[in-house]
């Protein structure tokens, strides 16, 4: 059977034996309901020892490695190692996070502490700068950073006597901090002739500024501010560990094995030598103390935890054991008792009972020991030792049988026969040997197949054969006891293993990924009966697979909680448990194994185990093989919108041009035009792959986005209003509960989401800075407070925003597939759900992070891609429609039930007061009450149901519906095929708006006497459009193939269509019948020209470098042009009919007689004085500074000039529309620029009589209406035109003083050394007079100086403590002469009601004081200031701003 699905049994953690004490200090708490909080590995562990009960925290994905505890104590922060460390705080009580912070460490989190009220949170990260944070870890967002020191930092704390002071310390230094606005500023202890500069280890606050250290050597000092006052000698005997401040006092602990107690002034109270007592040990080391009360809990370096109660300190009582430090290989599990033994490289081995969660026996060996075994009557122990030596020890007391040294190298594996008799051992010399136990294991045979090391073997129930695996992934088979290597297929056939622990085998091949190196699974254990089996590897993770599991890449459950390599795994005897060791953790974890029955009876499960499974992600999904996904929904997944220059770009090419500009600023050039244009009319609506981005704002008018254009759209006067703030494709479009503010996001390298005013049109706040290419869906909370987006980045990372004040409050990872909808639930803003490709989630906030949880789908079905999803009526309730047709209703997590809605996926839902509407990709309209039990009401959107006041014509019936919304009484529909509808309730449907569908529009062409135009698209559909103000589409005629151009005849009746198979058809203007078609080419048909007057000849250029010309009247060729080395992009006639001009893709400029298609050449002063009929191209005098600066990244594509040959307008590769003024002769004409499309403009057209602009998009599908404006008519509305990339420059703009302040270079001034020239040198650099003694060559120190003079100083001075020194004189600065005017301004103000002036030069703020002529100073600054401001408000008199150079900007206020 290969079922790839994953198991429906699972696991869940019971019990955690280890402490983590090595490496790490102060991690032992006492709850406030007095459990003790520590951690282990990758698990926070909650431990009762009044009800011998452990709780887990799971939310970390790899080693723990520091913890503070609240002054509640309920609340515990954890923070740990790895690329992206985050720290979780969370409650101890139901072990769920409460927040996540994220984004700012790197390498791990050091150590943490909570501030007196428990509002702020201190973190110190691993990377070399030591960085400290300080957080509001509720809002998980950081309040201040900065550098902590050079090296590492070991604690840190917060000083609870004085507000917004810390104090941290570490290798070689005590740094004592304050908190000042949002920077943190040190100070570094002095520790003066008063005791040692040391490393400090731990500390504690007091009060009166006082701060007790425990130093490296075992004193403890005491600092009074930054001062080192005095120390206690000898506090322990070696290095304090830690230090605990209570009520009743200080506890600390040291490597010397004791745990002093001390009163509030630091007077000893008592000492307790844990070395001394009945569990304690010679090296026992503390690591961590707390005193609560009469208890005192201790975490020692060999992961043990005591705890001592004060009057009886010399009993102290060991509550957890662990492995001490070094890799944790052996693990053996008791043939029939619920025991589990354990070796490591700390040479102990140790017997744990699995009902009492305890440590039994302990035995030390002399070798650390590698692997372990026990016999099938359970009476011997055999340990395989790293030195290639095994020992036998009996069970009972630990006593040896035997020990045995064959090999050389450390022993990896060893197993008993089940009949007991035999004992096999592998080595890392690549043999296995076999002893005979009844023969005291006397050596009775080798094994020696393999090629590289021994890893695991496995005997055969009958005893008589052993498989092996080794280093090199090769499984061997072996007959016993002799060794004899097995390789007879037929012989092995019928062999049934007795456990199976291999990793490699027809069974097993499921565990492996698809792509994967044969040595990460460190180990396998199957469960014959419960047909499952556990894997250990080396990414820290425990999985459960079906047993066999015989395909490769077979689907799995997975736990994390070892943060490392999981060593070893196995079964307990009767299956009840699972037992997994770690490596570099050193930690025995025991999972309790849950069968899928039991499952069923647990599905409101207590929520600890509900966050468990949560973060035991299933494998890339539950089940096996997911159906197809629907054509549609695979089309979208697979449009990428990266593109290969983003609009954010065109700065840095700019600059990267600047040789260019410099020439081009030297010559005289052509202004830009007086008229302008502005956009009037947009064609089209973006339904082919966004959803429910239609909506009625407030006043009924319909918002929507096509291109990079925001919609509003009246439908009673049929006018649009344009929100023109976007630059690139916008993909997303939410409203405002209010119905007045709508967010929309954008495509681009640092996309944004724009939130916008539907009545005034303009902006209220943009979001930008977290989302990479581009933003998928965005969706407002009840309130309107919030905002969440998505991004289309590989994570398709979540964002939750408070929009106003354009702060990002948390985010998340949220799938590597697709996600396509967001919505935040409306009675609790903090949570939200996504759904994308096979994607199901329940999110939360938590701090600046979100935590996720899958759908719950239970024995219901299976986790299908949904395409949208909304909230019901309850917070609980949540309903989503899949990709198959079906709507899931959600409680919870969990769901509950589906209904069969549509034909093929649901793409878009909608809330309403009483039930839900629904649309789907079979075009129906579906009404339902609010529960989904009934239907309603349908409404199919077909032809024969469409209203008379229609703009428009429906394609197709029954088109695949994208977007729905309701309001005034209708329902509004948005279509993949770009339609807009609106249906009214009793049936009839109305067409608004509509565009090209997806695929690019090339084909544009205007009418020679109508206000209409022609457009043809990769859609493969040919449309004619009304430009008149009844804007609406007039005919539309499905193609064979798609077609990239279109011209109409001189008197309008025909209309010539190129296609993209290299046919062309010619047809009917009015009614789009075919009049003739012909097919000569290939290639795509680029371009089609009527010649004027009559039309007698028409010119069809392809893609194939030629251009066929036609007699019209006779249907035939007479003509063709040859020459072109490339493709043809652009081609005009002249007025007589006699010449075509012809662009090509090659930038030539080539010159054809017509009929017969000969090549001519023409001088350039000729071909201006040429009158064209038409001018299109791009190339030639004419038109040479349309190209931009750029001209190697974007490409001009279209052009198009008015009648009158003033004004060319163009469209080009970045979305620009440009108009300039004709001729556009010199380099890099001025011009007036409009962004509305989003990436290419394909095509641009004047109307007849030049009063409309007509351009399209290529990919962006959209037909935009620009209305042409003279110059004196611009009224005062928003200019919608930035004028041309080069203003400033040539306009003789610049004063010279503006120049020369204009390139002051800043950086290099500040930082560069020499800014004056200096002669001589340095005098710490001179060479020193050498004296008498030296230039007599003698040894200084050789004998005495005879010179009654003071010896000449060195060049350093040590700080020798006993001597007394001349104390250094202060320099006071008193006066400063100066004013820094030559490059700044507005810098001088009146303070004080004109009583003082102040101002700055240098590094300096001045304070002149009128009256007396005095000056008082303000020198927090280290560089030149070069700006200052004074605050105007009345609350904040006399504060004040500057800012000065650095490296690293900072700004600091004054009083």
């Amino acid at each position: 059977m290969a079922d790839r699905s994953a198991p429906s049994c699972h696991l869940r953690l019971e019990w955690v034996y280890g402490y983590r004490g090595h490496q790490c200090r102060n991690n032992l708490y006492y709850t406030a309901a007095k459990e003790i909080v520590y951690f282990v590995a990758g698990v926070g562990v909650v431990y009762s020892p009044r009800e011998h009960r452990q709780k887990f925290y799971l939310g970390h994905q790899d080693d723990i490695i520091s913890l503070a505890l609240h002054p509640e104590r309920v609340l515990v922060a954890t923070g740990q190692v790895g690329k992206e460390p985050y720290i979780c705080v969370w409650d101890s009580y139901t072990v769920q996070t409460v927040s996540v912070l994220k984004d700012v460490h790197t390498h791990g989190i050091a150590c943490l502490a909570f501030d007196l009220d428990g509002q702020r949170l201190v973190s110190v990260g691993l990377d070399s700068k030591n960085t400290v944070c300080v957080w509001d870890w509720r809002k998980g967002k950081l309040l201040s950073m900065a550098p902590g020191h050079t090296d590492r930092i070991f604690d840190i704390s917060w000083d609870l006597y004085q507000p917004n002071k810390l104090v941290s310390c570490g290798v070689k230094h005590i740094k004592f901090w304050s908190l000042c606005g949002n920077s943190l500023t040190p100070k570094r202890g002095v520790f003066g002739k008063t005791g040692d500069l040391q490393t400090i280890l731990c500390l504690a606050c007091a009060r009166d500024e006082v701060t007790y250290s425990g130093a490296l050597n075992g004193d403890i000092y005491v600092w009074k501010g930054i001062n080192l006052v005095r120390t206690i000698q000898g506090a322990h005997a070696a290095g304090i560990f830690s230090m605990n401040a209570c009520e009743e006092g200080f506890a600390t602990g040291g490597r010397d094995g004791c745990v002093r107690l001390w009163d509030l002034n630091f007077k000893p109270i008592t000492v307790i030598d844990l070395r001394e007592t009945d569990q304690g040990y010679k090296g026992l080391s503390v690591r961590s103390v707390c005193w609560r009360g009469d208890h005192i809990l201790v975490g020692t370096q060999d992961s043990e935890i005591f705890e001592i109660v004060v009057h009886e300190r010399n009993k102290p009582f060991l509550i957890m054991q662990g492995h001490c430090e070094g890799e944790l290989w052996a693990l053996a599990v008791h043939p029939t008792k619920p025991l589990a033994m354990t070796g490591s490289d700390d040479r102990s081995v140790r017997i744990w009972s699995l009902i009492d969660h305890a440590l039994i026996a302990r035995c030390n060996m002399e070798e650390p020991i590698r692997c372990a075994a026990v016999s099938t009557d359970g009476i011997h122990l055999a340990l395989g030792m790293k030195d290639g030596s095994f020992t036998v020890l009996r069970v009972r007391d630990m006593t040896e049988v035997v020990h045995i040294k064959d090999r050389k190298e450390a022993i990896h594996e060893l197993k008993y026969s089940p009949d007991g008799n035999f004992l096999a051992v592998g080595s890392n010399d690549s043999s296995v040997d076999i002893y005979g136990v009844v023969q005291r294991y006397k050596k009775v045979g080798e094994c020696i197949g393999s090629l590289s090391f021994i890893t695991h073997m496995d005997w055969s129930s009958d005893s008589k054969y052993l498989q092996t695996n080794d280093g090199n992934g090769k499984r061997l088979f072996y007959r016993m006891p002799s060794g004899k290597e097995v390789t007879n297929k037929e012989e092995l056939k019928g062999i049934q293993w007795a456990s199976w622990t291999c990793v490699s085998g027809l069974e097993v091949n499921g565990i492996w990924p698809k792509y994967s190196d044969i040595n990460d699974i460190n180990s396998v254990d199957a469960n014959f009966i419960g047909q499952v089996m556990v894997t250990a590897d080396d990414y820290g993770i425990v999985k459960l697979f079906r047993y066999p599991c015989l395909r490769k890449g077979a689907k799995f459950k997975k736990y994390l909680g070892h943060s490392a390599h999981v060593t070893n795994v196995r079964w307990s005897h009767d299956h009840q448990w699972v037992v997994s060791i770690g490596g570099a953790d050193h930690s025995v974890f025991q999972w309790k194994f849950v069968p899928d029955r039991k499952l069923k009876d647990s599905l409101h499960i207590a929520p600890q185990e509900s966050l468990v499974d949560s973060n035991s992600d299933e494998s890339d999904s539950d089940q096996s093989d997911v159906p197809e996904l629907d054509s549609e929904i695979e089309q979208e997944t697979q449009i990428t919108y990266r593109r290969q220059v983003y609009k954010e770009d065109l700065p840095q090419l700019k600059e990267q041009c600047k040789e260019k500009r410099k020439s081009a600023a030297s010559k005289r050039r052509e202004r830009a035009p007086g008229n302008s244009i502005r956009l009037h009319f947009v064609h089209g609506y973006r339904g082919y792959d966004c959803r429910s981005n239609l909506f009625y704002t407030q006043t009924g008018e319909i918002v929507y986005h096509v291109a990079a254009v925001g919609v509003v759209y009246n439908r009673q006067q049929n006018t649009q209003r344009f929100y023109l703030g976007h630059d690139d494709d916008i993909l997303c479009l939410a409203i405002h509960p209010l119905k007045d503010y709508v967010a929309t996001g954008q495509v681009g390298r640092d996309s944004s989401i724009h939130i916008w005013d539907t009545e005034t049109i303009k902006p209220l706040s943009v979001l930008k800075g977290y989302h990479q290419y581009g933003v998928c869906a965005v969706d407002f909370s009840a309130d309107g407070k919030r905002l969440a987006s998505v991004g289309i980045d590989d994570n398709h990372t979540i964002v939750l925003w408070d929009w106003k004040k354009g702060e990002k409050l948390s985010a998340v990872r949220g799938s590597k597939d697709k996600i396509f909808v967001v919505k935040i639930n409306p009675y609790m803003s903090d949570k939200l759900i996504t759904v994308g490709i096979k994607h199901m989630k329940f999110w939360r906030r938590a701090g600046g992070g979100l935590i996720g949880r899958k759908g719950c789908i239970g024995a219901l079905g299976r986790t299908d891609t949904m395409m949208c999803a909304v909230y019901g009526w309850t917070e609980e309730m949540a309903f989503s429609g899949t990709s198959t047709g079906d709507v899931c209703i959600w409680r919870d997590v969990f769901l509950i039930k589906t209904v069969k809605a549509h034909d093929g996926p649901v793409f878009s839902m909608h809330a309403l007061e009483k039930g839900f509407v629904t649309g789907g990709k079979d075009g129906v309209v579906a009404l339902w009450d609010d529960t989904f039990e009934r239907c309603l009401k349908t409404y199919a959107i077909k032809r024969a149901a469409l209203a008379p006041g229609s703009k428009g014509l429906l394609l197709e019936d029954n088109p695949s519906i994208r977007a729905i919304s309701l309001g005034h009484g209708h329902i509004l529909v948005g279509t993949k095929n770009g339609e807009i509808l609106e249906v009214d309730k009793s049936g009839p449907i109305t067409l608004l708006v509509q565009g090209h569908m997806e695929g690019e529009v090339w084909g544009l062409a205007t009418h020679p006497h109508l206000p209409i135009c022609a457009t043809v698209s990769d859609d493969k559909t040919l449309r004619i459009w009304d430009l008149s103000p009844s804007h609406c589409m007039l005919a539309v005629r499905k193609l064979k193939k798609g077609g990239r151009c279109c011209c109409f005849s001189p008197d309008g009746k025909a209309l010539a269509v190129g296609l993209n198979d290299g046919s062309f058809l010619i047809v009917n203007a009015d009614t789009l019948e075919d009049l003739v078609s012909f097919q000569h080419r290939k290639d795509v048909i680029s371009e089609i020209r009527f010649s004027p007057g009559a039309g007698k000849y028409l010119a069809v250029a392809s893609c194939d470098n030629f251009v066929d010309i036609y007699n019209v009247m006779s249907s035939k060729r007479v003509g063709i042009c040859k020459g072109a080395s490339s493709y043809i992009t652009h081609m005009d006639w002249d007025i007589r009919g006699k010449l075509l001009q012809v662009n090509t893709g090659a930038k030539e400029q080539l010159f054809f007689e017509a009929p017969r298609g000969k090549k001519q050449t023409i001088p350039t002063l000729e071909v201006e004085k040429i009158g064209w009929a038409s001018w299109t191209s791009v190339l030639g005098s004419c038109c040479e500074g349309i190209w931009p600066i750029i001209g190697e990244v974007t490409d001009v594509t279209a052009s198009c000039l008015t009648s009158d040959s003033k004004v060319l307008a163009t469209g080009d590769d970045f979305g620009f529309v440009k108009l300039f003024r004709y001729p556009a002769k010199g380099k890099f004409g001025k011009f007036k620029r409009y962004v509305a499309h989003s990436t290419h403009v394909t095509n641009v057209r004047w109307t007849y009589d030049d009063s409309l602009l007509v351009t399209v998009g290529g990919a962006d599908t959209s037909l935009m209406l620009w209305t042409y404006e003279m110059e004196g008519h611009r009224d005062s509305r928003q200019c919608d035109s930035e004028e041309s990339d080069l203003d400033s420059e040539e306009d003789g703009g610049y004063d010279s003083d503006v120049t020369r302040e204009n390139e002051i270079n800043y950086t290099i001034k500040a930082l560069s050394t020499n800014i004056r020239p200096m002669f001589g040198i340095k005098p710490h650099l001179q060479q020193k007079e050498p004296t008498l003694d030296e230039r007599q060559g003698v040894v200084r120190g050789s004998r005495p100086p005879v010179s009654r003079a003071l010896p000449q100083p060195e060049k350093l001075q040590t700080n020798n403590v006993g001597k007394k020194k001349r104390p250094i004189e202060d320099l006071i600065l008193e006066l400063v002469f100066g004013y820094r005017g030559k490059d700044c301004r507005n810098n001088v103000h009146y303070l004080n009601d004109g009583a003082d002036v102040i101002y700055h030069t240098a590094s300096i703020g001045i304070l002149y004081n009128v009256a007396t002529g005095s000056q008082s100073f303000y020198q927090e600054h280290n560089d030149d200031i070069l700006c200052l401001t004074v605050n105007q408000h009345p609350k904040f008199t006399n504060i004040v701003a500057t800012g000065q150079l650095q490296l690293l900007l900072s700004m600091c206020g004054m009083q």
